[in-house]
């Protein structure tokens, strides 16, 4: 059964090679000869043919081109566009389908620990689908169960990943992605790890104890395993639900956003790395207003070395106070090389649209006249611009998260048309910030959760 079991796993990891390799192969060949004719124009033909052979996987390589489109200028702004039209959301498993999987993770008697469980799911998404239940005791639970195949699904699409970043790398050498891809890929194999999953929760639910903004869900680890992971029920509406609300309500989930990202960075040293518009949702009051988020997917957390969070501050200071020392020491703590003062302007251009907002000290929106789809395009334009002078830049790999979490944060603040004083926000998050105290505080955290 073991032999059968890894040449059907083989089998799966054959086709998916397969698949991938032809959809995605055959689109980047196409690419590669345009270019080489000079035939420019067919750029945005060729993005759309790019989008159709990713979409019809519906798969994590899916997942990963929805994450590249996230990060300004990692890909031509033609094919940003469109891999950003892919939705995520794949067929979910039928209801046989879905008690074989059960059965595979918790025994064949699992119906019985349940009083109910729903058919049908809540949510699917690329790599597993949310279905409600109560437990034996009465909790209204979540289970995220995991789709067949995905670690095979997975490294097949994560074999493929370096075609699309050669592919970026043969239109132009301004950024070398080597470092970008192996980042996307250790954090999508995390995802797989349901049992890594539940300590993330774990040290958000740490981290956040003292928010009354956020929600962090409760583990059952009597009802979980490495490919399925169950969570207490959050019941919540959708953000954009809100945007037409009174600004104090909307500036009051704008906090909260604020909260549940910032604070665990600037404290811990802990980012959550996917501001999907399906991550959270909102839950009310007694009355019926607006509290705070429920924070729902714990899959992609971004922890990083205190001395990364002491450069973001540093970068932070230096551009407040004007100390080019402190802005210069801030990029080679983060491992920038070759800091010339050409590059170093460069980066400030990326540096001071991320900032701009954190060091005006007055109510504002994030971004003023910005929609929500194009917060960071017109930088990072100007970027990869004057970058094209000085030749490929390796960017370090902790980029990738800490962008995503920006523009995606910038986004949700753009939607729901918040007027806050991110300046008075971030000095709070901050004060009394040392490398030593996160240090401390991020060892603690992870000790608790059990990923120390």
């Amino acid at each position: 059964m073991a032999d059968d079991a890894e040449r059907n796993r083989f089998s799966a990891r054959a086709a998916r090679y397969a698949r991938v390799g032809a959809n995605v192969g055959g689109v980047a060949a196409r690419i590669a000869g345009t270019r080489l004719l000079g035939l420019d124009k067919a750029g945005e033909a060729n993005a759309a043919a790019l989008a159709s052979a990713l979409g019809g996987l519906k798969g994590p390589l899916m997942k990963v081109a929805q994450l590249m489109a996230t990060v300004p200028d990692l890909l031509p702004p033609d094919y940003a566009s469109e891999l950003q039209k892919l939705q995520s959301d794949a067929p979910p498993m039928g209801w046989a389908f879905v008690r074989r999987r059960m059965m595979a993770e918790l025994g064949r008697d699992w119906e019985t620990r349940f009083a109910s469980f729903e058919h049908q799911p809540a949510a699917a998404a690329s790599l597993g689908q949310v279905h409600k239940a109560v437990t034996l005791d009465g909790e209204v639970v979540a289970c995220k169960l995991q789709y067949p195949d995905m670690q095979a699904a997975v490294e097949a699409d994560l074999s493929q990943l370096d075609v699309l970043f050669a592919l970026h790398r043969r239109m132009t050498s301004v950024i070398d992605t080597r470092e970008i891809a192996r980042e996307i890929g250790e954090r999508v194999r995390e995802e797989l790890d349901y049992r890594r999953e539940a300590k993330n929760v774990a040290l958000y639910r740490h981290m956040l104890a003292d928010s009354d903004l956020v929600r962090v869900p409760g583990v059952r680890e009597d009802l979980s395993t490495g490919r399925l992971l169950t969570l207490s029920w959050l019941e919540g509406r959708k953000i954009l639900t809100f945007v037409d609300h009174p600004l104090e309500e909307r500036n009051g989930l704008a906090r909260a956003m604020f909260t549940a990202w910032w604070l665990p960075f600037s404290r811990f040293g802990v980012i959550h790395g996917d501001p999907h518009l399906g991550n959270y949702t909102v839950f009310m009051d007694e009355g019926e207003r607006p509290a705070g988020i429920n924070l729902l997917d714990y899959g992609c957390i971004r922890i990083f070395p205190p001395t990364f969070v002491a450069g973001v501050v540093d970068l932070y200071r230096g551009l407040l106070e004007g100390d080019e020392a402190r802005v210069v020491h801030a990029y080679e703590t983060w491992g920038f090389r070759g800091l010339k003062r050409e590059l170093i302007d460069v980066l400030n251009i990326w540096a001071r649209f991320i900032y701009g907002p954190l060091m005006d000290d007055r109510v504002r929106t994030i971004a003023d006249g910005v929609a929500p789809g194009q917060y960071g395009r017109r930088e990072a334009f100007q970027v990869h611009t004057a970058l094209k002078e000085l030749g490929p830049v390796t960017v370090p790999r902790e980029f990738v998260f800490m962008d995503r979490a920006a523009i995606g944060l910038g986004a949700v603040f753009l939607h729901l048309k918040a007027e806050l004083n991110f300046h008075a926000l971030f000095e709070d998050a901050i004060t009394g910030f040392s490398h030593a105290g996160v240090a401390e505080r991020q060892a603690a955290a992870l000790a608790v959760a059990g990923l120390a």
